[in-house]
This record gives structure tokens, C-alpha cells and sequence, in this order.
């Protein structure tokens, strides 16, 4: 029997594309762009959805929140995007970026890695607003930003700078500066923060400058005082110390080894004089390792506090001016997150969180989750990051009441005073506090301890650390 003369499967696929190619070819019908998108379309990040999602070029390597925009750090460049739409407002090549200022005042530094100067834009436009072509390293503060000239490697000079000021506010002679590879913030001698998965280191943004920084020159600690530009000592550690400043004070850090253990001890000193104000003894704060007690990192804590372990194996906070004990936990319990207003501790059981008003130590409030929660403290919110199953959680700091409620495996970037922003891999998406089904009791899904009305704003309150030292602006006058 002869075998059928049709075109059969292939020839009628042949035929088909052929007939949607001339379509779309003479503007007919076309429809490939709408397959494109439906090939490309995103997936929501959490549920509830996002305010906005966007994809963006590359895997962030940070992101800020800069007054109504959203600065995106990338491998090689930086784009700004608008926080109440996700639209891009600008990009730029660049290797480094980091903000300084807050809302409307914050400004973006940008440079590239080896080349000296750096430029500083508008977040919102893009436009340069000042330039310059010889520092070598840049620091960026809430209220301040300081940078690094050297003539020669033992000739530095460091000036301080408001965030959208022209001038300088001051300057100071240093020997030197470790600037590693010519970027943004090199390490200084202050505290460690607490990190935890899912969660940026960055997420709070910039920090107001403390009063003092310890600058290492050399084996040297050169503390300047950021309110006149002064640089109060010159110090140079013990072989069996470490030196880090913190809340007003340079720290001398002792660990002696004895008896196959080490013995530590705290010295807090006068930026002026250099006398001892304060001392504590057997605190371990986690700077040194096992061998022989060299101490080769800086403390755990941020802004004015420390964070170590006492002898008896529990938890204490510290203050750095004047060495309070702030807050010691009970056995078993671990601090996940501090600032100087609170800490964020998990319970003894494993089975939640709760937080801790640092002094009183009254419980601010207590929350059920996971035994590896991870939780992160900012002006704004405390995030907690749960797993199995996994959620993103802002809470109000002082009363625990839900912000936000994110069922999601994405990472928490940034927050800011209204909301925060959340990614996984090229995609990101902003969240506005409120838009998600929280708890409109406030009670955070446990005891508030305090007034179940405080909690409306989410705005930071008593922020300025416990010497005030946060809120005072430098004078350039001094």
C-alpha cells in the first residue's frame, strides 16, 4: 500500500512558524515579545507581595537607603532607584560606593579600587556635587564624612566633611593611614557587629560618628576626637593588649595566658588625660583565640557597648564610657543583636527571642521562633530572620509590634523610617512597614512591656547613645 502523501508533524510545524514568521515580519500579529514575557516573568520574592520588585543587573553588593532613592552597589558600577517605585533614576561606573547623610541630607561617595579621589552625587539625580581626585580613603557617617590625603606614606592629612558641605569642617595630621585597597570605610579600631544569615551586614545603614576613632598607624592607635579634629593620643599597645575605642574611651584590652586559660581585663581611659576611669575583670570579649590568647580581633558590640562572656559562662553587655554592667543573661541565653538602646536575646530554650532594655533590663518584649533565628537591630525596626519555615519579621524595637510579616527565603538589604527592602539574587523589591497583614493589637505576638500605644512610630527614639554624643553636630568653629 503506498505510504500517504501529507506533510506530516514536521512539515506542518515547518509550515506554522513559517506563516507566524511572515506575520510577524509584515506587522500582522507578533507574537513573540508577549512568549518573552511570559518566559521572563518574575516570580513575587515574599508573600505578601512587595510594594515593588525589580531585576536588576547583577547580585548587589550592598544596598542603602538614601532619602527617597535606593543606592544599589554592584561589581562594577552603581544605579540609584526610586524608593516609592523601584524605577532606575541613575547608574554609574564605579567600584566602591557608600552613603553618608540621612534623608534628605545623605549624599553617595563613589571611586574606583587603586585610583585616588573619590566623587560625591546626589541619590536622586546622579549629579555630581563635589569632586575629588587625591584621597585615598573614604569614611561615611550618618552626620559626617571623613577622608584621607598623604603626600608621601607618613604624611596624611584627614578632614571631616558634612555630608552636603563644600569646606571642610576641619582637618588633622596623621603619620599615615591603613586604607587597604583605597576604598570606602577601612577598618578602624571600634567594635565587631553581630552577623546572622539572611540578614546584610549593612541593613541599618550608616552609623552617626562616634566622638572618638581609633585610627591604627603602624602598630599605633591615633584617637581623634570628630567634633574639633584633635588627635587626643597617641598609644601604643602592650604586647598582651589590644586597644579599641569605643563609646567615648580608649579601651585597653588585656588577655593573659596562665594555667592553660586566659585572664582578661578591661581598662576604659580618659581621651584627654589618659587616666584609668573605669575597670572591669574577667569579661571575655571574644578578641582573642585559642593559642596562646593573642588577641587579633576587636570586640563584639556597636556603638557605645561591648558585648562578652562572663566567668560564670553568661552574657554581658557593657557600656563603653563607663563600663556598666548593662545587661547580663541568663544561662544558656545568647545575644543575637545589640545597639545602645537594646539587645535582642534568644532564650535559653531555643525557642524565641525577646528583648532586653539595656540598663533596666526590663523584657521590652517576646517573640516564638526557630532555634536558628537570626536577628539584627537598626534605628527603625528589629528583623528577625526564621527558618523552616522561613519569614523576614520587622518588628518595633521598644514594643515588639509587627511592621511587616514576610513569608520568604530573600535576604534583608536596608531599612529605613517607612519601610524596608528585601532581595534574592538580581531580584529585589521594597516593602512599605504597614502594607503586610500585621498584628493591629501591637502586641507582637507577646508582651510588649510598655505602653501598647508606643509603638505607632516607627521612627527611632533615644537614639543619640548614652552620652548624647550621637545627636551633637561638629562644630567647625572649635
Amino acid at each position: 500500500m503506498a505510504k500517504g502523501s501529507g506533510l506530516g508533524v514536521r512539515g506542518w510545524l515547518l509550515l506554522g512558524l513559517t506563516t507566524v514568521v511572515v506575520l510577524a515580519a509584515t506587522g500582522v500579529w507578533n507574537p513573540f515579545p508577549t512568549m518573552w514575557d511570559w518566559v521572563n516573568r518574575r516570580q513575587p520574592i515574599s508573600e505578601p507581595d512587595v510594594t515593588w520588585q525589580q531585576r536588576i543587573g547583577g547580585t548587589p553588593r550592598s544596598v542603602t537607603i538614601a532619602g527617597d532613592a535606593l543606592v544599589i552597589e554592584q561589581r562594577t558600577r552603581v544605579e540609584a532607584r526610586s524608593l516609592a517605585t523601584g524605577s532606575q533614576l541613575w547608574e554609574r561606573k564605579a567600584d566602591w560606593s557608600a552613603v553618608a547623610g540621612a534623608g534628605p541630607d545623605a549624599v553617595v561617595a563613589v571611586g574606583r579600587l587603586l585610583v585616588k579621589g573619590y566623587e560625591v552625587l546626589d541619590p536622586t539625580t546622579g549629579v555630581t556635587r563635589r569632586r575629588d581626585g587625591d584621597a585615598v580613603a573614604v569614611w561615611t557617617y550618618r552626620n559626617l564624612l571623613l577622608d584621607a590625603h598623604c603626600v608621601a606614606a607618613t604624611d596624611c592629612t584627614l578632614s571631616a566633611w558634612d555630608p552636603r558641605g563644600t569646606a571642610p569642617l576641619w582637618t588633622a595630621f596623621l603619620p599615615g593611614v591603613s586604607t587597604g585597597l583605597l576604598a570606602d570605610n577601612p577598618n578602624l579600631l571600634d567594635t565587631r557587629r553581630f552577623t546572622t544569615n539572611r540578614i546584610d551586614d549593612g541593613v541599618a545603614g550608616p552609623e552617626a560618628v562616634p566622638p572618638l576613632l581609633g585610627f591604627p598607624v603602624d602598630g599605633r592607635v591615633h584617637v581623634v576626637d570628630t567634633a574639633t579634629g584633635r588627635v587626643l593620643q597617641n598609644v601604643e599597645p602592650d604586647r598582651d593588649e589590644r586597644l579599641a575605642v569605643i563609646g567615648g574611651r580608649l579601651l585597653r584590652i588585656t588577655a593573659r595566658s596562665q594555667d592553660g586559660n586566659c585572664y582578661f581585663a578591661i581598662s576604659g581611659r580618659d581621651s584627654a588625660t589618659g587616666q584609668e576611669a573605669w575597670q572591669q575583670s574577667g569579661i571575655n570579649l571574644r578578641t582573642a583565640d585559642s593559642a596562646g590568647c593573642v588577641q587579633r580581633e576587636d570586640p563584639y558590640g556597636a556603638r557605645n557597648v561591648l558585648v562578652g562572656v562572663s566567668p560564670d559562662g553568661r552574657e554581658a553587655v557593657l557600656d563603653g564610657y563607663d563600663g556598666r554592667l548593662l545587661l547580663v543573661t541568663a544561662n544558656s541565653e545568647r545575644v543575637l543583636a545589640v545597639d545602645d538602646r537594646y539587645a535582642v536575646v534568644r532564650t535559653a530554650d531555643g525557642g524565641g527571642v525577646s528583648a532586653r532594655e539595656l540598663g533596666p533590663g526590663q523584657v521590652r518584649w517576646n517573640r516564638p521562633t526557630g532555634e536558628k533565628a537570626g536577628a539584627a537591630l537598626t534605628p527603625y525596626a528589629a528583623i528577625v530572620a526564621d527558618q523552616k519555615p522561613n519569614r523576614l519579621v520587622a518588628l518595633d524595637p521598644r514594643t515588639g509590634r509587627e511592621l511587616a510579616v514576610l513569608r520568604t527565603s530573600a535576604n534583608a538589604l536596608a531599612v529605613g523610617p517607612a519601610g524596608m527592602v528585601i532581595g534574592e539574587g538580581r531580584e529585589i523589591g521594597y516593602l512599605r512597614f504597614g502594607a503586610t497583614g500585621g498584628n493591629p493589637s501591637g502586641d507582637g505576638n507577646g508582651s510588649d512591656g510598655g505602653d501598647p500605644g508606643a509603638g505607632s512610630d516607627p521612627r527611632p527614639q533615644h537614639t543619640c547613645g548614652a552620652k548624647n554624643e550621637s545627636c551633637a553636630t561638629p562644630d567647625p568653629g572649635k
